[in-house]
């Protein structure tokens, strides 16, 4: 697994949103910098709480010049229900084949509880506007990764 560091070209991307429409990066990134945030799996525990404290804070991100997006690999139907379910701001994309993991360098091994197995590590980047990468986030809790974005942003 080879993850994308600062200053490499983000890999452009279209994927179906929680409303089956086509989002593309090269679209979000013509308006602002973009947090491409990868998580494991919808309306499971971590996620939420990851989700929750992204849309709480979307208006200071936004006021920082900050797009979130949130990549798993659920079809776009549970995504809908995680959004409505959870009153999430922001838009959350569907990676179902895990082509745009496989890009970011994200989908790999992984270990719980004494298994192995293929599946997304949870990190975030941040995309400049010129496309490459301003920032790896790769070490935080899922209660406090919207703060270690903040503070990196300031």
């Amino acid at each position: 697994m080879k993850t994308l560091q600062v200053g490499d070209k983000a890999p452009l991307f279209t994927l179906p949103d929680q409303n089956g429409e086509a989002v593309s990066l090269a679209d979000l990134l013509k308006s602002a910098q973009v947090l491409v945030y990868f998580y494991p799996k919808a309306m499971t525990p971590g996620c939420t709480v990851q989700a929750q404290k992204l849309r709480d804070t979307r208006d200071e991100l936004a006021a920082k010049g900050v797009t979130v997006v949130g990549i798993s690999p659920d079809a776009p139907k549970r995504l809908a229900k995680f959004t409505e379910r959870d009153e999430l701001n922001f838009t959350l994309l569907a990676d179902e084949q895990n082509e745009v993991a496989n890009a970011f360098g994200v989908w790999g091994p992984k270990k719980f509880m004494g298994r192995e197995y293929d599946g997304i590590h949870r990190i975030s980047f941040l995309i400049g506007k010129d496309g490459k990468v301003a920032h790896v986030f790769d070490k935080f809790k899922t209660k406090d990764h919207h703060e270690v974005v903040l503070n990196a942003l300031n």
